[in-house]
């Protein structure tokens, strides 16, 4: 078991309902003036705008909207967040919305109380002082990016090109508290569902297929909310209004991300930064549905230096019989297993349903290794001949 620190001192508020404590909540973390940070109008048509802002009313506490974040949220706009942000006083981020939404606001946040654009953050692997946090908190909408406990903040430069996606990983980024209510999650599209189980189970599995490093209880941490997220997400592609099943997706997302089961674990997370640049030069591909064509590539190029822990995962997750003396046969096993469940739940598992072409690869190869001069490290370093293996796997 390698050291670790684990905080997690997000405050979850979970279950139907929620949406009344949130004003009351947000009064006594100090908030007089909230930025209410939301996407598109999903959260008018549900209703569920209208149930944040009678709360906020309710305790006293005055708010500015800020509607409109994208998928893969832009730093231009960001930037006009930072500046309504300043301009109105604000002193309180409150995202009322999935991943997107949330490091949109954790971005804000970032620019607010550093003077600093956040880009510069992002694109170096530094982060604020341990004393720069601007509070946010969560309404969250969509069981996925896990970041409504986690210390990562995934944004995308539009202002340079070829856009870049990269990253914020800091315990300043991480919200103060969030409401779970899994009803809000009921209208989410079959895609986006799918998309959304995907990215909790890469959440896990990055932490889980690292490399040489034991950690037993972590490891069976993940393999447990594996399998609960395996059929949970079953139930709710099947039906969307399934409570119980929409609330398992739900928890398991902030789990996976709030680095629960990486304890004691080598975090690297290579496939995630396969899938970034897969996603920032083509901005319509979801980050769910490119992870779940990459990993299982990936994870087919690797196994060969983890054969037990591929098969392990194999055996306790997919339920493939465990071959004792052909391992690699198992580890092989759950790969292909992994990719039929995908299947089965709506997602792609070829470059060609991201529509991706072979003649895209250079592009797609040369901004993930910044021209050749940054492997991506995993079991081995994945520089351009590697990272094209991969692809081809995927096709």
């Amino acid at each position: 078991m390698q050291n670790f620190t684990y905080c997690a001192p997000t405050k979850v508020i979970f279950g139907r309902g929620v949406e009344s404590q949130i004003g009351t909540e947000l009064r006594e973390l100090g908030a007089t003036r909230v930025l209410v940070h939301f996407g598109g109008g999903s959260v008018k048509k549900t209703g569920l705008l209208d149930k944040v802002i009678t709360s906020l009313t309710e305790a006293g506490l005055s708010y500015v909207e800020f509607g409109g974040v994208e998928p893969n949220p832009k730093l231009s706009f960001i930037h006009k967040g930072i500046e309504l942000g300043r301009a109105e006083k604000v002193d309180f981020i409150l995202a009322v919305g999935g991943g997107s939404v949330i490091d949109s606001a954790k971005a804000i946040g970032v620019g607010l109380v550093t003077g600093n654009d956040p880009w510069q953050y992002a694109s170096t692997g530094t982060h604020p002082e341990r004393n720069e946090v601007f509070p946010v908190g969560v309404v969250l909408t969509i069981s996925a990016a896990g970041s409504e406990m986690s210390n990562s903040d995934v944004i995308t430069n539009d202002l340079i090109t070829p856009w870049v996606k990269q990253g914020i990983t800091s315990e300043t980024v991480r919200p103060l508290v969030a409401f779970l209510n899994p009803e809000n999650t009921f209208t989410v599209s079959k895609f986006q569902t799918g998309c959304g189980i995907v990215d909790i189970m890469m959440h896990t599995l990055e932490r889980y297929v690292t490399g040489q490093d034991e950690c037993d209880l972590s490891e069976r941490i993940a393999e447990a909310l594996l399998v609960s997220v395996r059929e949970a997400g079953r139930v709710a592609i099947a039906h969307p209004d399934n409570y119980e099943a929409r609330a398992t997706l739900m928890w398991a997302s902030s789990l996976s991300h709030n680095d629960l089961t990486g304890c004691g674990k080598i975090r690297k997370f290579p496939v995630h930064k396969l899938e970034h640049p897969v996603s920032a030069l083509h901005d319509s591909i979801s980050h769910g549905a490119g992870l779940s064509v990459l990993f299982p590539a990936w994870a087919q190029f690797v196994m060969k230096y983890d054969i037990p822990k591929f098969a392990q995962l194999a055996n306790r997750v997919w339920d493939c019989p465990m071959d004792f003396d052909h391992p690699e046969r198992t580890a092989l096993a759950g790969i292909e297993a992994m990719k039929r469940y995908f299947t089965e739940i709506g997602m792609p598992t070829h470059m060609s349903e991201l529509g991706l072409t072979p003649d895209e690869y250079d592009a797609i190869i040369d901004l993930t290794t910044k021209g050749g001069t940054r492997p991506v490290k995993s079991y081995i370093d994945l520089g351009p001949e590697e990272i094209r293996a991969i692809y081809a796997l995927a096709e």
